[in-house]
């Protein structure tokens, strides 16, 4: 759990699995990126999309800053330099302004090419 000081002076508290939640929704929108943890982005349910990307995000909160590693499926062809950039990118930009946390860096770890099949 992350705890922000509000300006109202209370606290509000962030839960590790939503910041996990925001960064992989974040990187599933990069065009060429398939899946978040291994996950390909047609799956069935909300609920479940949600929970298993999660699971493809790792998250550390030390004070204000954040370090976040994202594992993404890239799809066959694209510049994997170029898809990894902007998923860098985009997750930053996403966690940074959605929680007002400072991401002090974004780990992207390619864990699988997809291959489009052509249906016979």
């Amino acid at each position: 759990m992350t705890q922000i000081n509000s300006e109202g002076g209370g606290k509000v508290v962030i839960s590790d699995e939503i910041i996990a939640v925001i960064a992989a929704k974040a990187a599933a929108e990069v065009d060429g990126v398939t899946g978040v943890g291994g996950m390909f982005s047609n799956v069935a349910t909300k609920k479940s999309i949600r929970k298993y990307m999660a699971k493809g995000v790792n998250v550390a909160v030390s004070g204000n800053s954040v370090r976040l590693a994202v594992a993404v499926t890239i799809k066959m062809g694209s510049k994997l330099h170029e898809v990894s950039n902007e998923v860098q990118r985009r997750v930053k930009a996403a966690v940074e302004t959605m929680t007002g946390l400072d991401v002090t860096e974004v780990n992207v770890r390619i864990c699988a090419i997809s291959v489009e099949r052509k249906k016979a």
